[in-house]
């Protein structure tokens, strides 16, 4: 069974652990995830299965969406409930016009240092690993894009907030960063992950939910959909199958952009990615 699924991933398990009860469930060969959450966080994991575990790259690549409760006046060292306190402040003085101003400046590219509690990997070794044992290094930061942050609801010390952003923001570190800014410090309580480019919370299942629902589940082509597909003829579907690259003339194709590559019966082989006239194969399936 070659298909995607939109999980709705439940608290106090890691996004591995939700994968391989998927797998289960199915008996898959194969399984895979596009993008982790945390075991603190909840909702959208989409696990791949089988062949369709070839295009997690691609759907992690994806925006995403999310819905994050704050708590004011405290710092941790993971940026969460689950670390250790380092600092309280006052925020009494805090109102909701602050929290706007602040969060303006929070929308829009910015630069984010990712935190140690992660699972980047420097020299082999993941940020985490070290940061257990009390070990702090340098970490560049990474550009990522907040295309939107709203304030859903306001109880001091408690702020609800809704942020759609680029893959690889961290959100632990926004709202991080957005305590700072507000000079009162913050650390993150929950989070539910709402959207994954076109996969919604409302339409994602939970693991009971998979056993009889068919609804959570996609066909890889359906999970691409968002990509543009050009139909091959015979003689470049026969090259391009091989993994070589072929001339086409395309309309409307961004240079770099991903699409999805089908034979004349319309049959999804495989994702090639449009360089001028030429379409390189990024990933054969079968």
């Amino acid at each position: 069974m070659d298909i995607v699924i939109n999980l709705n991933k439940p608290k106090e398990i890691s996004s591995q652990q939700a994968v391989i009860k998927v797998k289960k469930i199915f008996a898959a060969r194969k399984a895979g995830h596009a993008g982790t959450l945390d075991p603190i966080a909840t909702g959208i994991l989409i696990v791949c299965l089988n062949e369709a575990t070839k295009i997690t790259r691609f759907l992690s690549d994806l925006d995403k969406e999310y819905i994050v409760k704050l708590k004011l006046g405290e710092r941790t060292d993971t940026y969460d409930l689950t670390g250790k306190l380092l600092e309280i402040r006052d925020f009494s003085s805090i109102k909701e016009p602050d929290i706007h101003n602040v969060l303006k400046k929070f929308t829009g590219e910015i630069k984010q240092m990712p935190p140690m509690y992660s699972a980047i990997k420097v020299k082999g070794k993941p940020l985490y690993k070290l940061a257990r044992t009390g070990i702090e290094i340098q970490r560049p930061k990474r550009t990522v894009n907040i295309y939107t942050i709203d304030l859903i609801s306001l109880s001091q010390p408690y702020l609800d907030l809704k942020v759609s952003c680029s893959k690889g923001t961290y959100i632990r570190t926004l709202c991080d960063d957005i305590g700072k800014a507000l000079g009162s410090g913050a650390h993150m309580i929950s989070l539910e992950r709402t959207r994954i480019g076109k996969f919604r919370i409302d339409e994602s299942l939970s693991i009971e939910e998979l056993r009889w629902e068919n609804d959570a589940r996609y066909s890889i082509d359906s999970a691409l959909s968002h990509m543009n597909e050009i139909i091959l003829q015979e003689d470049l579907y026969q090259r391009a199958k091989k993994g070589l690259p072929v001339i086409l003339i395309t309309e409307n194709q961004s240079l770099n952009q991903y699409v999805r590559l089908k034979n004349l019966e319309k049959k999804l082989f495989g994702i090639g990615r449009v360089e001028l006239n030429k379409i390189t194969i990024e990933r054969l399936l079968n």
